[in-house]
């Protein structure tokens, strides 16, 4: 059995994890109510700019199958934007999001395994995967497994608003114009609650299908919804296209760290309870010692009495 002084050194130190646990939990649980609110008024927001987006190149797409009877549909066949170019998917950049920190459960472990097999999949099909990571923890994991890391970007999480998205579309953007990648897709974990996240791989570009269904977004499209324009399409393209890669990546950014804050209240608060737990044991396991010490001086106390007796 350990020593009295080994016990109590063991539980005060015990105790001090705990300090930091309950500390780290409180923290995290301060700034995830503020990161829900901001996911939850930006996502239906993000979900309708990607829904009339695809309602716009939708309507593009079958005009042009058509052939075009009329005025209106021959100036349809001829919109077009950088950004919604559509090639056949050889060449891939994935975007994956994780954290700079750990101690937040199985949040990093979870995105980078989806990434890598996400990489090995398209790989044995035949593409040219190429990977962009934010955040520390995906770059250690993928760098020691050989990924084809085009670029890491530093210090997005240090303060993320739209400019921060923006300069993360900067980063990933050019590859597409440039026709050296053939789509971007996005690799990140989509906020539940704080217990649930939901790993989402997402393609950014070319858009070329409905925002994915969220209890936020509302019913999925079934029937084309109809829009007046004011001045055009080609006008509307050249705003909206920009925005929705920004407002997406802005939207990724929010729900990866409303995950990772609510993976590391969880975590915490489940080393917190760990912590309470030895902590109880290793109380018990003291006092049961000390008992034991005092019985044994007792005992030995009582035997040299009885010896002077005799």
């Amino acid at each position: 059995m350990p020593s009295l002084k080994a016990i109590r050194k063991r539980k005060t130190t015990v105790q001090s994890t705990q300090k930091i646990t309950r500390a780290m939990k409180m923290v995290a649980g301060a700034r995830l109510s503020r990161a829900q609110l901001r996911i939850t008024e930006l996502r239906p927001y993000a979900v309708k700019v990607q829904q009339v987006l695809w309602e716009i190149t939708r309507d593009v797409e079958q005009a042009a199958a058509e052939g075009g009877n009329g005025p209106g549909e021959a100036a349809i066949e001829t919109l077009s934007h950088p950004l919604l170019v559509k090639r056949p998917e050889s060449r891939v950049l994935m975007v994956v999001l994780t954290s700079d920190r750990g101690l937040c459960g199985a949040f990093n472990a979870t995105i980078n395994k989806r990434a890598e097999r996400e990489w090995r999949d398209r790989t044995a099909q035949g593409q040219d995967v190429q990977i962009v990571v934010i955040g520390r923890k995906g770059r250690d994991y993928l760098t020691r497994r050989q990924a084809p890391l085009r670029e890491y970007l530093p210090g997005v999480w240090d303060k993320l608003d739209m400019e921060s998205a923006r300069r993360v579309g900067g980063q990933i953007l050019g590859p597409f114009l440039r026709g050296e990648v053939d789509a971007i897709y996005l690799v990140y974990n989509e906020f539940k609650s704080a217990m649930s996240q939901n790993v989402v791989v997402e393609r950014l570009l070319p858009s070329g299908g409905p925002a994915s269904t969220t209890a936020e977004a509302g019913p999925a499209h079934d029937a084309p919804a109809e829009f007046i324009f004011e001045p055009n399409k080609e006008a509307l393209l050249e705003r909206l296209a920009p925005m929705y890669v920004d407002i997406s990546i802005l939207r990724a950014l929010y729900e990866s760290m409303a995950s990772e804050l609510g993976a590391r209240m969880t975590a915490m608060d489940a080393a917190t309870k760990n912590a309470t737990e030895m902590i109880e044991a290793l109380t018990l396991q003291y006092n049961k010692a000390r008992q034991a010490a005092i019985t044994k001086e007792l005992m030995e106390i009582i035997g040299g009495s009885e010896a002077l007796k005799d």
